[in-house]
């Protein structure tokens, strides 16, 4: 098993919204399309049935952490890479070859916000991809034991 953070912004889908959804499963399209290579990768190569991830809030006045899900689907095809008037659009990719990927989670549990400046007072989570500067990626690997930890902390 591995483990991930996931973000999305409140401004386009809060675990709130996850949590609403009849049976608590999505494809994390809701996070307007994935279009980083290293992220894609990730959901391609190294995600499987039964990961989880922690769904982290981004871009907000209080970065963090908000709940658990599963990766419930493996890796298929962002059917809106295929759409023209859509804004994610890739001219260069066909369904015979797509380019971007997705995959499905399902809500574990929601969990009270765990801030970022937090999670940056720990020691033993100085190496966590979230809190190295210039990271951007929207998907991330999350270590064994930076997640056993963040679970010591809720």
């Amino acid at each position: 098993m591995r483990y991930w953070l996931m973000k999305s912004e409140p401004s386009v889908f809060t675990i709130e919204d996850l949590e609403n959804t009849p049976t608590k499963t999505v494809d994390w399209i809701p996070t307007k399309g994935i279009r980083n290579y290293q992220a894609r990768n990730f959901m391609r190569d190294d995600m499987s049935l039964g990961d989880l991830a922690f769904f982290y809030q981004s871009n907000c006045e209080s970065p963090g952490i908000v709940g658990i899900m599963e990766i419930t689907k493996l890796a298929y095809p962002d059917p809106l890479q295929f759409l023209k008037d859509n804004k994610y659009y890739d001219p260069k990719s066909s369904p015979e070859n797509p380019r971007w990927l997705n995959v499905d989670v399902t809500l574990v549990k929601k969990l009270q916000l765990i801030e970022l400046r937090k999670l940056r007072n720990y020691s033993e989570l100085k190496d966590m991809m979230i809190l190295r500067k210039g990271n951007r990626l929207s998907i991330t690997p999350v270590s064994q034991s930076e997640w056993s930890f963040i679970n010591t902390i809720l």
